[in-house]
């Protein structure tokens, strides 16, 4: 029983790391301006891969940022994926 008890203290303390380790970095993705790396698809094909200056926007199923390449405020409706630089690259 003790080691019963035991697991799942262990198993909670895991999960409640976790969580705060996800929530934390969401929190400093939404509230702060780095670049993000951001893929998008529709209907299974590739229709944008490229990096944003800063923070990326979303609003009624696209997102908007500013290219770092052609440095113009770009929109992209689809399925994407956005990763965010880590804090202190």
């Amino acid at each position: 029983m003790k080691t019963a008890l035991t697991f799942f203290a262990l198993a909670g303390l895991l999960a409640t790391t976790a969580c705060t380790d996800s929530k934390r970095a969401r929190n400093d993705a939404t509230w702060t301006d780095r670049p993000a790396d951001i893929t998008c698809w529709s209907y299974g094909t590739e229709t944008f891969k490229g990096r944003s200056t800063g923070k990326v926007e979303y609003d009624e199923g696209r997102i908007s940022f500013v290219d770092a390449v052609s440095h113009r405020y770009t929109t992209v409706d689809g399925e994407c994926r956005v990763v965010y630089e880590p804090r202190g690259q």
